[in-house]
């Protein structure tokens, strides 16, 4: 890791196999080793999550059976990792919104 690279700051959740399988977690840590490096991602592999917070997006992991996100915001000087899942339908559940927001909101204020 280079000393330029923003270092990742979990609040909830992990990229493991299993659940994931190793080329989903392959293909998340390289996502997230881009993210660190300042890349900006931009569809299929990111969406923005206004609905959470400023600087809010999901990475999108397709994996052998389904899909998994990655919820994080970018701050100038960390990216931190709100929550990891699997996505079941189109839509992001409220209670995924709704903890993430609270995650924000305790880490803003610690």
């Amino acid at each position: 890791m280079s000393p330029k690279d923003k270092p990742l700051v979990w609040l909830h959740g992990e990229i493991k196999t299993p659940p994931l399988s190793p080329e989903a977690r392959l293909e998340a840590g390289f996502l997230l080793r881009r993210l660190q490096r300042g890349d900006n991602l931009g569809m299929p592999h990111s969406r923005p999550m206004p609905t959470i917070g400023r600087g809010c997006h999901e990475l999108r992991i397709n994996d052998v059976g389904g899909t998994w996100r990655v919820i994080h915001r970018i701050d100038t000087d960390a990216i931190v990792i709100l929550e990891v899942f699997a996505k079941k339908t189109q839509t992001t559940p409220n209670y995924v919104i709704e903890t993430c927001r609270q995650r924000l909101k305790e880490y803003d204020n610690a």
